[in-house]
């Protein structure tokens, strides 16, 4: 591998549209990696972004003048995530920088050193990584050191019962019904078996179904997390000192991080859901990792689901790093 100026400073770009899930994925490896990730959340300007990964005339320029003069310093490795980033990593390969690229490219996999994607999408070839879900940095440390950072959490009464609130998707519907069942469910596991729960939404998530969350909430001990306005984000907690979780079906980078913990996870919404995420939900179904949800939160034994080390341990051994 040819060594750039970055390389012995354990640095390596991570390229995304900076959209939370592509830009936690590339971090996560480069971490995973021991490496100190230098971001790049790019936009590809018209024509170039239309037909990203493929390459048109003058592509180097498809990032503005800041990206194409960096091409001339490229970094020994790069991890792109996204269709977006698969053009900046393809142009950093032909600047002489191993690349990584997240998620199916759509193009064939022989553009990059390294493809890793998701099972469901049944992308393959020589040099395509295979994994359950998507990467993350959830492991026992980032668990602990989560814990130590969020204590308030830790003090309210037990059992701690997280749910994970998505919205719709292409994939599938999230309407008032789902909302409705949802909630209901966790009602009545929480009156029957006391304890908190601890709500967080996504940007995704309806504003009626904020609104019926807020509505909950006041009739449930625990909290509410929708956004800024509820104060700093208590995710990383909400996982760290979950009993158990309750997760809806449409993330496949929340089940991920969910089936991550110590702790039995339960999936609300799969029947409404379909195409490759369901595939995903299937598996974890198939595998004892994930139970449906209804009311009932029985606890079950688990495996977490550390997809991140093992992908890592790989990229390493098949680029020599």
């Amino acid at each position: 591998m040819q060594q750039s100026a970055d390389f012995p400073s354990k640095v390596a770009w991570t390229l995304s549209d900076g959209r939370a899930g592509n830009v936690r994925q590339a971090q996560a490896l480069a971490e995973a990696l021991g490496l100190t990730p230098r971001e790049w959340v790019l936009a590809a300007r018209a024509p170039w972004r239309w037909v990203a990964p493929r390459r048109l005339p003058a592509a180097r320029q498809a990032f503005g003048a800041d990206f194409a003069g960096a091409l001339a310093h490229p970094p020994a490795l790069a991890i792109g995530c996204g269709r977006q980033a698969a053009l900046a990593t393809r142009l950093l390969h032909c600047a002489g920088t191993r690349v990584v690229q997240i998620l199916d490219p759509r193009i064939a996999p022989r553009h990059w050193d390294l493809v890793i994607a998701p099972e469901h999408d049944r992308l393959h070839g020589a040099n395509v990584i295979a994994l359950l879900g998507s990467l993350n940095p959830v492991d026992d440390l980032w668990l602990a050191r989560a814990r130590s950072e969020h204590p308030a959490i830790g003090q309210l009464p037990r059992p701690l019962t997280t749910v994970l609130v998505g919205g719709a998707s292409a994939h599938g519907a999230f309407d008032q019904a789902s909302v409705d069942a949802l909630l209901d469910g966790v009602a009545v596991a929480q009156r029957r078996d006391g304890g908190s729960v601890l709500v967080t939404t996504s940007r995704r998530t309806p504003d009626a179904a904020v609104a019926r969350l807020r509505t909950l909430a006041t009739a449930l001990p625990g909290l509410l997390w929708t956004g800024p306005g509820d104060g700093p984000n208590p995710y990383a907690g909400l996982l760290a000192w979950a009993d158990r979780i309750i997760c809806t079906a449409d993330s496949v980078n929340m089940l991920s991080e969910a089936c991550a913990t110590n702790v039995a996870v339960f999936v609300s919404g799969a029947e409404r859901l379909g195409g490759r995420p369901r595939q995903f939900v299937e598996a974890l179904l198939a595998r004892g990792r994930v139970r449906p949800f209804v009311d009932s939160l029985p606890a079950f034994p688990v495996t977490p689901l550390r997809e991140t080390a093992r992908v890592a341990a790989e990229v390493r051994a098949r680029l020599g790093l």
